[in-house]
């Protein structure tokens, strides 16, 4: 039975889908962990992968603030068994990375949060898997117009956005995100692609300060040599 990597340490396991095997990047803190994180990568179908850098970021922080953090591949990509399914057997494949991480790390509060098709897959997750926080970084509703629109998370919910998205137009996400009651804490942040380049650590920022304002245990316990995360980083979308 496949459990949690050693404290410190980081490992790639074959975790059961819906659809076969599901490729997940596990880190674990050195310290007793806070919580837990999973994280959803962009489109499978325009190069997105667990090893993408805003992905790749957001797996890093969380585990700087000593939670448990996964980020995995959906199917059919990497090893991840099954084929693209336009985001309703990734949001299956999202539920089921948190159900084996709640089996790991019982009562420990999730972190919920996706980058692009990954923050859209996330939020139609949150429904099912009620994260203790939710984080969406460039949500594509715009993608999804056919889809109803997923309810708003009960859990203190923060999205990041570059106004000079050159994918997904900041004024479309505004415009959703303002028909949410209440609406989400919103960070714009000016000058920033859909692809953040040489602006990660403004994400970083972001995202560090929203966990830590709601999530006031949370603390940085990350490994001082490094966060034991690999840092191949393909785009996706």
């Amino acid at each position: 039975m496949t459990g949690l990597p050693r404290p410190g340490f980081a490992d790639t396991l074959l975790l059961d889908g819906a659809a076969g095997p599901i490729e997940a990047l596990v880190a674990v803190p050195a310290e007793p962990p806070r919580g837990i994180a999973v994280v959803c990568h962009p489109h499978p179908l325009h190069g997105g992968a667990l090893s993408n850098k805003v992905t790749y970021t957001l797996a890093s922080c969380a585990l700087k603030r000593g939670l448990v953090a996964a980020r995995f591949n959906f199917r059919g990509v990497g090893r991840s068994a099954g084929a693209h399914d336009e985001g309703r057997g990734e949001t299956d494949d999202t539920l089921a990375i948190v159900d084996w991480l709640r089996r790991e790390a019982p009562g420990l509060p999730l972190l919920l949060a996706g980058f692009s098709f990954g923050a859209f897959v996330s939020l139609k997750a949150a429904a099912r898997a009620q994260p203790a926080l939710q984080v969406s970084i460039a949500p594509p509703f715009k993608y999804f117009a056919s889809e109803p629109l997923p309810p708003r998370p009960g859990a203190p919910w923060l999205v990041v956005h570059g106004r000079d998205d050159e994918v997904v137009a900041y004024a479309d996400t505004k415009a959703v995100l303002d028909r949410y009651d209440p609406p989400p804490e919103l960070v714009s942040l000016d000058g920033v692609g859909h692809f953040f380049h040489g602006r990660l650590g403004d994400l970083e920022a972001a995202v560090g300060a929203f966990i830590h304002r709601h999530w006031p245990s949370v603390g940085i316990a990350a490994r001082p040599e490094g966060d034991g995360l690999s840092s191949v980083h393909p785009q996706g979308r």
